[in-house]
């Protein structure tokens, strides 16, 4: 499929298409009357089972209501060879060649218009912006640009004749939003919620802190301020993400199709644009991170990686420290070779992980990473004490933590021979101590002085806040996140779809 859509939409605009589309709108998905809304009630229910609920869809060529859950609507699209349907609840358009839903832009345009008019018939309309977290409202436009609040006289003295705020219970899903999948974009969508659901990243975006510099309507920062405002505005209805997908696409071209992508790969991408777009929103701020950066990116996500390579005869060190946002990590299993697990050794229980059944934790893959590796004979480095070529030894070790530390299983693997996906399962833990990973401890240790930290103030401890699998093949699979809501809430984040979760939900997925 190109990036201009779904081919298969062409065919469906004929003749009165538009008017056509609005009235199934009208009648069967936004229902702003009471006598649209009864006629929904009567009418909507499966041809083939009856039911009202099951992801009711519309066929757009004629007039079949079918399940999508049970896959009655396919069975019509198969034998009729009818290749769109509508969503009934949130009005997204499917395509049953494409196996997806799709974005059409003059669709989207009749589709947002009739919705505005539902929700005036409904009286909601001016209701929804005085008062957004009282209303459910499903909606998709995401068209209007929203602007910093400034309080009128008249405002400010209501505020102070009215101190008591809402407070955000356990119970509060502000926030908590899903994402319509536009073609094979749940890469984008799973990393999105991860991003919406970054604390200190949540903090800068509701808090008007970016001074956009950018002439035209491309900078993708403004749109993750819109977006962050679509998040924890209390609507419920899943987003559609199409001018952030468009933004990707243009400033990140290898992004750019319908076909699947890698979910790492968005991740680094759009942190490197983000980087790009906010530079000045903290100028004059001294930096404090190796990327000598002070946007919000790098003070949140860039932290500092110490590689030490030792020459094996005079035992010089030659020290370099980079930037790094994330810390990609081999697994046992791929063709990169990978030491013996030895359940009961030492630091198998670290960070409360154990090895039950001789499972890989993500404390050995840490362990590995930041091992001692002999170069060999074939990468022989110019040593600056011995002033020749020698064998040398290379470690990696953490010089600086990031506030948030991102870790990337290399589960796909691509080399000339060898193309799969590594499924070895890797647990992981609510808490991890980076302690024993750091520059520090390792210059402890060499002076005899390391000891395993029992500070509970240790600031290399991090709290787990979301995870984000794939489930599938190399060829095929699926992306989906887990976001903790508050202390102790996980929620599952599929799509358009999002489900509680518990602990054990997440610490037992994949990874």
């Amino acid at each position: 499929m190109s990036p201009a859509g779904c081919p298969h939409v062409n065919g469906f605009k004929v003749d009165n298409w538009k008017q056509n589309l609005r009235v199934i709108y009208q009648c069967f998905v936004w229902s702003g009357s009471a006598e649209t809304r009864k006629r929904k009630a009567k009418s909507c229910v499966c041809h083939m089972c009856g039911a009202h609920l099951n992801r009711l869809h519309s066929c757009l060529y004629c007039v079949f209501f079918g399940c999508f859950t049970k896959k009655h609507i396919h069975e019509h699209a198969k034998n009729k060879r009818h290749n769109l349907a509508i969503d009934l609840l949130y009005g997204g358009i499917y395509c049953f060649v494409c196996q997806d839903y799709i974005y059409d832009k003059d669709m989207e345009q009749i589709a947002k218009e009739e919705q505005r008019k539902a929700w005036k018939l409904q009286g909601n309309f001016f209701k929804a912006c005085i008062f957004p977290y009282r209303h459910t409202l499903y909606a998709f436009s995401v068209g209007e640009k929203y602007s910093s609040w400034e309080p009128t006289k008249r405002e400010l003295e209501l505020l102070r004749h009215n101190p008591k705020r809402r407070k955000m219970t356990t119970n509060c899903t502000i926030g908590l939003r899903g994402l319509i999948n536009l073609g094979n974009t749940c890469f984008m969508n799973c990393i999105v919620q991860a991003l919406t659901h970054t604390p200190l990243l949540r903090d800068f975006f509701l808090s008007d802190r970016h001074k956009c510099e950018m002439q035209s309507n491309s900078c993708l920062v403004c749109e993750m301020s819109q977006l962050f405002q679509e998040f924890y505005s209390g609507h419920r209805s899943p987003h559609i993400p199409f001018r952030l997908l468009h933004l990707v696409w243009t400033h990140a071209r290898h992004l750019a199709g319908y076909e699947q992508q890698d979910a790492h790969e968005f991740l680094i991408a759009a942190l490197d644009v983000l980087h790009r777009h906010c530079k000045g929103d903290d100028n004059g701020k001294k930096a404090n991170n190796p990327n000598n950066c002070n946007c919000i990116i790098d003070q949140i996500f860039t932290g500092g990686l110490q590689s030490d390579v030792t020459c094996q005869v005079c035992h010089g060190v030659s020290t370099t420290i980079d930037p790094f946002w994330d810390i990609s990590l081999d697994l046992p299993g791929s063709s990169t070779p990978f030491w013996p697990l030895s359940p009961g050794g030492d630091g198998s229980t670290l960070n409360g992980e154990s090895h039950l059944s001789g499972a890989t934790t993500l404390t050995d893959c840490l362990r590995r990473f930041t091992r001692p590796e002999h170069l060999g004979s074939g990468a022989k480095i110019k040593c600056s004490g011995c002033h020749s070529y020698q064998e040398s030894t290379k470690q990696l070790t953490m010089k600086k933590l990031p506030i948030v530390a991102c870790f990337h299983l290399k589960r796909f693997e691509h080399s000339a021979k060898l193309r799969r996906k590594i499924i070895t399962y890797v647990s992981f833990p609510l808490e991890l101590d980076m302690t024993p990973f750091m520059a520090s401890s390792k210059e402890n240790r060499m002076n005899g002085q390391y000891q395993q930290s029992v500070d509970v103030f240790n600031d290399n401890k991090y709290s787990l806040f979301a995870v984000v699998n794939h489930q599938g093949t190399l060829e095929s699979g699926h992306y989906t996140t887990f976001i903790r809501q508050h202390m102790d809430q996980w929620f599952k984040c599929d799509d358009a779809i999002i489900t509680k979760a518990s602990n054990k939900d997440v610490l037992d997925s994949e990874g």
